[in-house]
């Protein structure tokens, strides 16, 4: 595109034949418009823009200092050339704070005038490729789909792209000039990312890290950091700038710790079995003496003597039954049968569940709100999806010992249906989060850890998964998705037609 020139000046005959200069200046291709006074330059300016006005000092109307600032607003990319005959020192050093591109005193040479504006054009053209590369660049980064950070040598963020923001929930603004390993790496892992920081910025070979990094709920995402340094003045020169490319590999971690999880359970099973033949027939042997026992209890007329007895009878048996759900438990996570398939409907599940636990949301003041929706039909095995409401309802209890409000839901969509259980508890830690499905683990003081690793191997085993949202004080949301059971048309032959050939008759 050619070149647009604003020549903003009274003097019409010397306007003229500045623009004749320009326009027949082998060097420019250049198209030239004029102006007699600023009020006409600036219309003109905004109404099509320039690449470089020429403006005279001394118009009828203002000064051509005073143009400045208004001709950059109506054409931001735009120079700006001063002319006069009456310059001081003071005068043209203003014209330079004000934004002027340079400053030429009359009478000039044609070949001033030309070079001069050549080297503005050429300036606004390289001003357009850095914005454009620039603006090539930022795409790149807003785009990429993995953690981009820049920190200065003090560790300070410069960099901050949109995929970290969104893992953090920090605004990329608001994380300028923030510590970063501060700020957003776990406390525990702090001390390795600086190493590997300060080892990059000290002028060794890039770096891999992996470290936590807390995400916008608190959990901490585990980040593999793959650091360098941007060095001035070419090798051997202080680094300015750390690069950081981050992948987010909580979900690869957690599959490989499943995968270690489940060869463990699966080594273990044929133990697993041996020792729970071991254990069963001890305990049935235990509850068969404990109801023996009971009934003799019965018998005795003294009731100061039978009541204390009875309660510690209790005691032994509820003991007893707990040991039985916990080995019932144990084998169902070592070696878990094959579910059976077939069309289950979701808000039946959970409503079978929520009617068995009546009881106990009363005795606690529970409010159980239902929200329970139409086909929600998944294939899968009805009596393994109500163990894994019930698992999660009675966490839900756990967490309400003084009343609460349980909320759970069944709903879908065309590919997936899910059910939820939702408490008003006081939600779950966010540094554990990435730890609660793993086998044994429990923050209960009685729990055995098995609850919730059993309801994600249930779901595995019906190619569904399970999300978790969590907040301090306000409770705790569990939703478990599958996919949907749509039943295949039945295709019948149209009524009247012959049967097929080769068909019994």
């Amino acid at each position: 595109m050619r070149a647009r020139i604003l020549i903003v000046d009274d003097n019409t005959s010397l306007a003229a034949n500045l623009r004749e200069v320009l326009e027949g200046a082998r060097e420019l291709d250049v198209e030239v418009a004029l102006a007699p006074t600023g009020k006409q330059g600036l219309a003109a300016a905004r109404r099509d823009g320039f690449d470089v006005a020429v403006v005279d000092v001394k118009l009828p109307d203002a000064s051509g200092l005073e143009l400045i600032a208004p001709l950059r607003a109506a054409a931001p990319h735009g120079e700006i050339v001063l002319v006069t005959g009456f310059a001081t020192v003071d005068t043209a050093m203003a014209a330079l704070r004000a934004g002027a591109f340079a400053f030429i005193l009359k009478s000039f040479r044609p070949e001033e005038l030309i070079s001069t504006v050549a080297q503005a054009i050429e300036k606004i053209s390289l001003k357009r490729e850095r914005e454009e590369l620039e603006r090539r660049y930022r795409a790149i980064v807003d785009a990429a789909d993995v953690l981009i950070l820049g920190l200065d040598a003090e560790g300070r963020v410069a960099l901050f792209n949109p995929r970290l923001s969104a893992l953090t929930g920090v605004g990329g603004d608001a994380a300028l000039g923030t510590p970063f390993c501060e700020t957003l790496v776990d406390e525990s892992e702090q001390r390795r990312f600086n190493q590997s920081f300060l080892g990059v910025v000290e002028g060794d070979a890039a770096a891999e890290v992996e470290v936590g990094v807390r995400d916008a709920v608190g959990a901490i995402r585990r980040v593999r950091w793959h650091l360098s340094g941007v060095r001035s003045g070419g090798r051997g020169g202080k680094t300015d700038l750390v690069y950081g490319i981050g992948i987010d590999v909580t979900e690869r971690r957690a599959l490989e710790r499943r995968a270690a999880d489940a060869e463990a359970l699966n080594a273990m099973a044929p133990l697993a079995l041996g020792l729970a033949h071991e254990i069963r027939n001890p305990l049935n042997a235990a509850v068969l003496e404990l109801h023996l026992l009971s009934r003799g209890i019965d018998r005795l007329s003294d009731e100061a003597i039978r009541e204390p007895m009875k309660r510690r009878v209790g005691i032994v048996e509820a003991e007893i039954a707990r040991l039985g759900r916990l080995l019932g438990e144990f084998l169902e996570l070592a070696r878990p049968r094959a579910p059976h398939r077939e069309p289950v409907d979701l808000a039946r599940v959970v409503r079978d569940v929520l009617d068995l636990e009546e009881e106990a949301f009363a005795s606690r003041r529970i409010e159980v709100v239902r929200d329970l929706g139409d086909d929600c039909f998944a294939l899968g095995d009805v009596e393994k999806l109500k163990q894994v409401v019930l698992n999660l309802v009675v966490n839900a209890l756990d967490v309400l010992p003084d009343g609460g409000v349980l909320r759970a839901c069944a709903s879908g969509d065309a590919t997936e249906v899910w059910l939820s259980i939702s408490d008003t508890g006081p939600g779950i830690d966010p540094t554990i989060l990435a730890e609660i499905f793993d086998p044994f683990f429990t923050t209960k003081a009685a729990g055995t850890g098995l609850g919730l690793a059993i309801v994600r191997k249930i779901v595995d085993q019906h190619a569904g998964r399970v999300e978790v949202s969590t907040r301090a004080a306000e409770g705790t949301t569990v939703r478990v998705r599958l996919p949907r059971f749509i039943a295949e048309p039945v295709t019948r032959p149209p009524t009247g037609s012959a049967p097929p050939r080769g068909a019994g008759i």
